[in-house]
């Protein structure tokens, strides 16, 4: 599509969503929400120069990414137009410049979290980074204002097809970029727009718009630091594949299930039954919008609703009539149904919900030659937006499917054991759903009876659980505890589970002693007994549990 139609030198109206990002980054200036960093790290041999080069030039190429915003106080609306200079974009030779790897990783920080003046620049930075021979860095940071997941890709392969290309002396071949106004929807009346709100705000209210989190941290804190902490969790196989075969047959996807998997295990761990939950949505079912760099992703709301008689059957039901209903009403504005659901909220948190649920999509790595590929790498620091964000992927690695579920939340909210709870929670959940399909979401039914006696049971379960506190499948049953990951934390956190399906009355010292996955299934062939008159004082017994830990490891 050509841009010829609209005046670059124009005012234009910015998207709902648009300026909702806008609002909010004038509000949390000293807080990176809303910027998009990515740092791809190239292994091989580079063309730094090359490859600054057509950096600059993707980033040119796309109006999008040259627009300035201002707030039309009068018109009550923010607006853009795309002539102004494209992004910057720079190069650094770490080895010629002799920057150590502190310096280094303090100018990825910046890159990546400097907030932008988007009324005075480019919404967009790049910078190559030579770290030596076979290693080069690609930084690239745009504001959500301008860019989301999707462009993200679409500007990555860009930057791939044209590096190839140039590198065999010619050029790609590229389509022209539209315009954004070409491609965005502003054809809604007033009243069309007013009756939308109001189909949607019928079906939400009455939810609470908050949910009771187990949080360590104080969320109204206006200090909170939104340094970022991401735990997760992998599925058995055999749980992930009865789990998904019941999903099926109720019509549920990988992501509904996810929603219905959270709902649970909220209502099994608080007394709260009616949840509303965020999702981001790419927003680009016109295919006019599919491969253009833009905002066109925004967030919906679902609301899922259980009671006492509610199953697991019917939840996976109601987690897809939500999220098919939300999805319907994809194009309505959020900010719009939170001002009539929430008219009191604080603008500076997410709206309506604090709890966001998605689907984990991670960028495909970016090859530049035979040899010569980008890959993704974590970003140092995260930021969190959401007090709770729970991701939902499918891993193919091992050959057979298995659910991952990942929590991500600013690290101040929640302390590494609570997380850790919350991820058995919704094993536990999982559990219950494949097994038990047509039981009651709260009637909780009890594990599968283990047999006691049976030694290889004994085995089984202890290690079950390890598995489940460590979130690991690799266990090793003459390891100790410690020494496969585990802290104190989570050894208080594995007597309560042990305890809980054993029915025995455990200690954290029976299982500090017994520190192995063979250890404790011996410990569990008989229920604890007391301890005998003058077998010594609390310290006494817990230098003899080291003593016989060490002992033990000399033996191995």
């Amino acid at each position: 599509m050509a841009s010829s139609g609209p005046d670059p030198h124009t005012w234009y109206p910015a998207t709902p969503t648009q300026q909702g990002i806008w609002i909010l980054d004038r509000i949390e200036r000293l807080r990176p929400t809303y910027l998009l960093p990515s740092v791809l790290e190239f292994t091989g041999p580079v063309d730094c120069e090359l490859l600054t080069s057509v950096v600059e030039r993707a980033l040119g190429r796309h109006p999008a990414l040259r627009s300035r915003f201002r707030l039309d106080a009068a018109a009550r609306r923010v607006e853009y137009r795309t002539d102004g200079s494209p992004p910057e974009v720079g190069f650094t030779d770490a080895v010629a410049d002799d920057w150590s790897a502190d310096e280094v990783e303090r100018l990825v920080e910046a890159l990546c979290y400097t907030p932008f003046e988007l009324d005075e620049e480019a919404p967009a930075r790049a910078e190559v980074i030579r770290l030596d021979a076979g290693r080069t860095l690609l930084v690239l940071t745009v504001h959500h204002i301008v860019f989301d997941g999707v462009s993200r890709q679409l500007l990555v392969d860009e930057i791939g097809a044209t590096y190839r290309a140039r590198a065999h002396g010619t050029e790609p071949v590229l389509t022209t970029p539209p315009h954004p106004a070409e491609v965005q929807d502003n054809s809604d009346s007033g009243d069309d727009v007013a009756e939308r709100v109001a189909r949607v705000v019928q079906r939400l209210r009455g939810a609470p718009t908050t949910i009771a989190l187990p949080y360590d941290g104080d969320p109204d804190d206006p200090e909170l630091s939104m340094i970022g902490a991401t735990a997760d969790t992998l599925l058995d196989a055999d749980v992930t594949e009865a789990v998904l075969a019941v999903a099926a047959r109720e019509g549920c996807t990988a992501f509904m299930t996810g929603v219905a998997l959270l709902a649970a295990t909220f209502a099994r761990t608080t007394e709260q039954t009616d949840f509303l939950f965020s999702v981001v949505w790419p927003g680009r079912d016109d295919p006019a919008a599919a491969d253009v760099i833009g905002m066109f992703m925004t967030t919906l709301v679902l609301r899922v609703r259980l009671d006492v008689d509610t199953t697991w059957r019917e939840l996976l039901r109601i987690a897809r009539t939500a999220g098919t209903e939300a999805f319907v009403d994809s194009d309505v504005p959020l900010d719009a149904i939170a001002a009539e659901l929430d008219p009191d909220r604080d603008l500076a948190r997410t709206p309506l919900s604090p709890v966001l649920v998605n689907l984990a999509e991670a960028p495909d790595p970016l090859e530049l030659a035979p040899g010569v590929v980008g890959r993704f790498q974590p970003l140092r620091p995260e930021y969190s937006k959401w007090d709770l964000a729970l991701f939902v992927r499918l891993d193919r690695t091992t050959g057979r499917d298995r659910l991952e579920l990942s929590l991500n939340h600013p690290a101040a909210l929640f302390t590494a054991a609570t997380t850790t709870e919350f991820l058995a929670a919704l094993r536990r959940s999982a559990a219950d759903l494949a097994r038990h399909p047509e039981e009651t979401v709260l009637n909780q039914p009890s594990a599968d009876k283990t047999d006691l006696d049976d030694p290889a049971a004994r085995l089984g379960l202890v290690r079950s659980i390890w598995q489940e506190v460590l979130g690991t499948e690799e266990i090793d049953d003459d390891v100790s505890f410690f020494d496969a990951g585990g802290d104190s934390l989570r050894l208080v956190i594995l007597v309560e589970r042990l305890s809980q399906a054993s029915g025995r009355a455990l200690k954290t010292v029976d299982l500090f002693r017994a520190g192995t996955v063979r250890g404790q299934a011996d410990l569990l062939a008989a229920p604890a007994e007391a301890a005998p008159a003058g077998r010594g004082t609390s310290r006494d017994r817990l230098l003899g549990a080291v003593r016989d830990r060490r002992t033990g490891d000399q033996r191995r």
